[in-house]
């Protein structure tokens, strides 16, 4: 696995974009800098791998637009130290700027092959998130309480088990939508019975899947 001069050089070109784009967060822009992106593609579609897209990653998943990971991270604001629980690992990708940025993350993925896969590939690239299969839409209550949660697959609601695992004063940042297109929710949980809601538009995830999911 070779990072290059023209790897970091498009990785610079990447960030320009995401900052014209809105991404204001240094400490985000510093990870999505430092993370081989091209390293989670085959070698022929290399051409794609700084483009701020979304690409297939086979099992149906998708590896997010670049844009996207630096969106959730950035509404995440984690701070060093913190819990954080990723319920759809995917790739791997948003995995390693969670932890760049500081973050003790749990990762879970419900399609076993991706789970056997990333689990593999990660620690290859120095990256030792703590990986589990399972129901991500049930969350992971066994190590609960989290300080921050991400879902990176599209809800058809708010699974009330993550926000249950939620610490208070936590942060939520979930798709909720359709099967095409959702709005992404920022929840701030208050405490047991109250939480903040934010909410931004267009954006578009695989399905979560599972209890809680589709």
């Amino acid at each position: 696995m070779e990072d290059s001069y023209k790897h970091k050089g498009l990785r610079k070109q990447l960030v320009q974009v995401l900052q014209k784009k809105g991404i204001q967060s240094s400490d985000v822009l510093k990870a999505i800098n430092k993370v081989p992106r091209h390293f989670f593609f085959d070698e022929a579609l290399l051409p794609h791998a700084y483009q701020d897209k979304a690409f297939p990653i086979g099992e149906g998943q998708t590896i997010s637009q670049p844009y996207t990971v630096a969106f959730q991270s950035e509404k995440l604001e984690i701070t060093t130290g913190q819990k954080v629980l990723e319920i759809g690992t995917g790739s791997g990708y948003q995995a390693c700027i969670l932890l760049e940025l500081g973050a003790r993350v749990y990762t879970i993925e419900y399609n076993k092959k991706l789970y056997d896969r990333t689990r593999s590939f990660l620690p290859k690239m120095g990256y030792r998130p703590k990986f589990f299969h399972g129901d991500g839409s049930l969350g992971l209550a066994k190590h609960a309480p989290f300080d921050k949660i991400i879902v990176t697959a599209g809800a058809p609601s708010v699974p009330g088990s993550l926000l249950k695992q939620l610490t208070i004063g936590g942060i939520l940042i979930i798709p909720v939508g359709d099967s095409k297109k959702q709005q992404m929710f920022k929840l701030i949980k208050i405490d047991d019975k109250k939480v903040k809601k934010e909410v931004f538009n267009n954006f578009s995830f695989v399905p979560l899947l599972g209890e809680e999911g589709w």
